[in-house]
């Protein structure tokens, strides 16, 4: 690893074991705010708390489209939990907060990058779920879903049916046809469900969140 500065280092320190809790990157987020440099030294420690603090940290007027391309380049070097953790941080913290990285996201729906493709459809799930007027894609999405989603890799896979989910929920036109296509393709169908946990098989998924928003649950 290269040697940090030493503003960097006291930081990398105080997060680097494995008890460090995302609450305490965001305490330290806030106490630090924008220090770009900083964030390019955390990030290239290519560990995974300093690189959640990084994004959190970073500047958006320096994510360029090339840079974040590296940064999710990069990314690929961790497991898939973590780069997928790492992905929808920068999603949530860093490209969602201006125009410029807004209109990446809606970009990257046929991107080489799986982690690329994931983020395009995890955002477009959220508008959704978060309870915003949703885009005028739906009957789109849904054809791309119905589609692709059987083949797509397990981390896209995951955002495809997250959108298809919320979709569900809040357009009932839509409803039926994205129950059809869980039944379908069952996705998720066997998986285990911990309790007090939404299961992910979509017509399961659907049925449970109507139920919580219906007061029956």
């Amino acid at each position: 690893m290269t040697p940090l500065s030493t503003s960097a280092a006291q930081v990398y320190e105080k997060i680097k074991g494995p008890g460090t809790r995302l609450g305490d990157l965001r305490t330290l987020a806030k106490e630090i705010k924008t220090n770009h440099a900083m964030a390019l030294e955390l990030w290239a420690t290519g560990e995974l708390h300093p690189r959640l603090l990084a994004i959190l940290i970073m500047d958006k007027k320096e994510l360029a489209e090339t840079v974040v391309d590296q940064l999710i380049h990069d990314m690929d070097s961790h497991t898939e939990d973590e780069r997928t953790q790492l992905a929808d941080w920068l999603m949530a913290n860093q490209l969602t907060k201006d125009k410029k990285g807004l209109a990446m996201l809606t970009s990257w729906e046929n991107h080489p990058s799986a982690l690329h493709r994931r983020l395009f459809w995890y955002h477009q799930g959220r508008l959704r779920w978060v309870g915003q007027q949703p885009p005028e894609n739906t009957v789109e999405l849904l054809a791309a879903i119905d589609s692709h989603m059987a083949a797509e890799e397990p981390e896209v896979q995951w955002a495809m049916n997250f959108t298809a989910g919320w979709i569900g929920i809040f357009d009932e036109r839509q409803r039926s046809k994205c129950i059809e296509i869980g039944e379908r393709i069952c996705l998720y169908k066997d998986m285990p469900v911990a309790r007090n946990c939404a299961p992910d098989y979509l017509p399961a998924f659907i049925e449970s969140e109507l139920a919580k928003r219906s007061g029956k649950k």
